[in-house]
């Protein structure tokens, strides 16, 4: 399928199959066996931990043992472990010392195939302004910061309350339906849309982009990397197209108008524009779209917690910060040593790898009592570090709080109780983590 935005004139055409995921499980059933093999016992790399819910206790077990620590060998080379909320914000208050910038490597895992022409490899580098360190982090930060300001935010408040309201008034009740699609990725893509004054009849794009964007472990499918940076390509192109019609404009809150009238971003390589998009849409979409299906399935598993919910709508702002230290959207973020480093005792060497492991930190035992289970009353809840720490915290955290308040409260106000009751599945991924698919049927409470 393919679609002509923009205007008719224009002979571009967009792809909007397959998914990241089809394409993925496609390349597994003929070359699965072709996969690089997972042996450390700690080597939580591996992405069936995550889409059969069975991560817990490896991570369990090395924050009691060894919560730094180093897997020698892995598909992504050799690594170290940080699991700890101590640990993390340790790692992350020295930017220096450990790097996010993609010259180093980046904020992921996944490194590029060693075998790849290194002008392959130059032309489909996508720097971010999250893979950057100081100071061009600091300049083009501050370019997309102001749309996130809690004056911006409390004028998006209304359209927010607006858009969540007719969704969950289109849905059917007592009927199975998949929360994820109807309710999750409508809800974020057209925020989304909102933020980059996107044509909304293509909405739907930026979810299609965003998989394959986000999607770590298409990394390891040799033969899906050109479809992937002809997706990506794709993408690019759309916006250059908005980028020229707003070129003349005068400056608005969109955030494609904020980075043609900035001096940081005004001037950026494809690349970097690509790379700043991906981080734009991933971070916008993938997040809180995983939130939004995390929370009803949350609440489904911990119905002593439903209830509470459901009783005193006064618990709904410290239940959005609950539900997302529990969910964890996103599960790492990788840094890279700039330099030889003692870090609590590890001898950590320039060059080497450290994964931040988020949804090891959200339910670090020292800081979370009972961390396994939702409790939407918990007094630190705040503390959780999904939205990262230090210079590289996520500059739309307040809007993506935003988001969730006004689905509980709006779920609340129409007493819908979401029960799950048909097929779960879950991102097959070790740094997206969430619902692909998430079948439910309304009920009133």
């Amino acid at each position: 399928m393919a679609t002509q935005p923009l205007n008719a004139a224009n002979p571009f055409t967009y792809r909007r199959s397959p998914s990241a995921t089809e394409a993925f499980e496609a390349w597994l059933k003929e070359h699965g066996q072709e996969l690089p093999k997972h042996t450390h016992p700690w080597d939580v790399s591996r992405s069936d931990i995550y889409v059969e819910d069975r991560w817990q206790p490896i991570f369990a077990e090395m924050r009691a043992k060894a919560p730094i620590n180093r897997v020698p060998e892995s598909p992504y080379g050799a690594y170290w472990n940080v699991t700890t909320a101590k640990t993390i914000q340790h790692v992350e208050a020295l930017p220096e010392l450990f790097s996010s910038s993609w010259q180093y490597g980046g904020i992921t895992i996944g490194d590029p195939p060693e075998d790849v022409d290194p002008a392959v490899l130059e032309e489909r580098r996508l720097p971010m302004f999250i893979a950057m360190d100081r100071p061009e982090h600091t300049g083009q930060r501050r370019t997309v910061a102001p749309a996130f300001t809690p004056g911006e935010i409390d004028k998006m408040a209304a359209e927010v309350r607006m858009r969540t309201a007719a969704t969950l008034d289109s849905l059917p009740w007592g009927e199975e339906f998949d929360w994820v699609d109807k309710v999750s990725i409508e809800l974020t893509t057209g925020m989304l849309a909102i933020l980059f004054g996107f044509p909304w009849e293509d909405r739907r794009l930026l979810t299609f982009w965003s998989d394959w964007a986000g999607d770590v472990e298409l990394g390891l499918a040799r033969g899906l990397e050109d479809l992937r940076f002809g997706i990506l390509s794709e993408m690019a192109h759309y916006f250059q197209q908005l980028w020229m019609e707003r070129m003349g404009a005068a400056p608005s809150r969109d955030l494609i108008s904020m980075m043609i009238h900035s001096d940081a971003m005004s001037h950026m390589s494809p690349q970097e524009f690509m790379g700043n998009l991906v981080l734009l849409i991933v971070g916008g979409n993938d997040t809180t779209r995983n939130t939004m299906s995390g929370i009803v399935h949350a609440l489904d598993q911990f119905p002593d917690q439903r209830a509470i919910f459901e009783a005193d709508g006064s618990v709904i702002p410290n239940a959005v910060q609950e539900c997302i230290r529990y969910v964890t959207p996103l599960a790492h973020m990788r840094r890279t040593a700039t330099e030889d480093a003692d870090l609590f005792g590890n001898q950590i060497a320039k060059g080497d790898k450290l994964i931040l492991w988020y949804i090891s930190a959200n339910r670090d035992e020292t800081v979370f009592e009972n961390p396994d289970k939702l409790i939407i009353t918990r007094e630190n809840a705040r503390r959780h570090l999904s939205f990262g720490y230090g210079i590289h915290r996520c500059v739309g955290a307040r809007l993506a709080e935003l988001q969730l308040k006004i689905l509980l409260e709006e779920m609340r106000e129409r007493r819908m109780r979401v029960n799950v009751t048909g097929k779960v599945e879950r991102v097959r991924a070790n740094f997206v983590h969430g619902f692909r698919r998430l079948d439910v049927t309304l009920s009133k409470f």
